[in-house]
């Protein structure tokens, strides 16, 4: 296939367009610095019109990864990004005359706080969503869905809590607070939750791009399909890295408290620094979230072919070899 994947320093999107380059396909990448891939490279902004047209004219199919993906900013960077980007990205294959995107979404467009246990990619909530970042993915999400036609086919998929080996996001950020002995279990760290191992999500990402076409006009979340309780996972991360788990346990309502006066202080401050904690993490860390994954691997015909406990030893081996 011809492909153009955006967001290849990510390390999503790199690692997807490692996996297409083995594949032998046709690989070109957009993002705004360089990437050292070995195919051809597009730099530019994904909301720049001209960008994204230059690179998607003459592609079977676009996988659009590139997003602005964190916890604090001001809501005009979230909106060009992950808003504007995705407007950019459908009127350039409209106008390449593309006929397939597959769009990387997540599941807390539809996360308001309350508990998912073994429910599927509900519908993109606008107003439920919290925070920019999930507020702008949603707002994009249906944007793209609403693009689904007969010259465009759409598929959105959600990969949930991604980690592996490299990753700076979930793996690092928790690494990073553990060894300065600031990361602790928000209640009991008994709710359950969903992850996916990095190699998983870059398998279902190729899957949909195979398939996008006969499989179109709707959202998947993508996951391991292995709920753990919270308090598992993060010691095993911690392990895995080689330091001590966790052993604080702070209240669900006094972290959501303190998460409600910091996300006010950062706003104020117009600081961009990583927050301790926000109400949008404390939700996260104490409210279950898995999904069925029935219909993503009936539609994707993919399963995991790696486990969480095979993705913790290559996590932890990862950690050795650095070393």
């Amino acid at each position: 296939m011809r492909v153009l994947l955006t967001g290849a320093t990510g390390a999503l999107g790199r690692s997807t367009a490692e996996a297409l380059l083995r594949e032998g396909h046709d690989l070109t990448v957009l993002q705004r610095r360089p990437s050292g891939l070995d195919c051809r490279e597009v730099l530019g902004d994904v909301a720049d019109g001209g960008a994204t047209a230059a690179a998607a004219a003459g592609q079977d199919v676009v996988i659009h990864t590139a997003a602005k993906v964190d916890v604090v900013g001001p809501w005009k960077e979230f909106a060009r990004a992950n808003i504007d980007g995705t407007r950019s990205i459908i009127a350039a294959c409209l106008a390449g005359d593309v006929p397939a995107l597959v769009h990387i979404s997540t599941p807390s467009v539809a996360h308001a706080g309350h508990a998912l246990m073994g429910v599927g990619a509900e519908p993109a909530d606008v107003r439920g969503t919290r925070g920019h970042y999930a507020r702008s993915k949603a707002i994009a999400e249906r944007i793209a869905l609403r693009a689904d036609g007969d010259r465009l086919a759409v598929l959105a998929l959600r990969p949930h809590l991604v980690w592996g080996p490299g990753d700076p996001q979930l793996v690092g950020r928790i690494v990073e607070r553990a060894r300065r002995g600031r990361l602790a279990v928000i209640g009991a760290g008994a709710a359950l939750i969903d992850t996916t191992y990095i190699d998983n999500a870059v398998d279902a990402l190729l899957a949909a791009a195979r398939v996008c076409g006969p499989v179109h006009g709707e959202a998947l979340v993508v996951s391991n399909g292995e709920p753990r309780p919270i308090a598992e996972i993060l010691e095993r991360l911690c392990r895995a890295a080689g330091v001590g788990p966790p052993r604080r346990h702070v209240p669900y309502s006094a972290a959501y408290a303190a998460g409600t006066v910091i996300d006010a202080a950062w706003w104020i401050a117009k600081r961009r620094t990583t927050p301790p904690i926000t109400r949008f993490l404390a939700q996260q860390l104490a409210t279950a979230h898995w999904f069925d994954q029935r219909r993503t691997r009936e539609l994707l015909s993919w399963t995991p072919r790696t486990s969480l406990d095979q993705g913790f030893e290559q996590l932890r081996a990862s950690y050795t070899t650095s070393d």
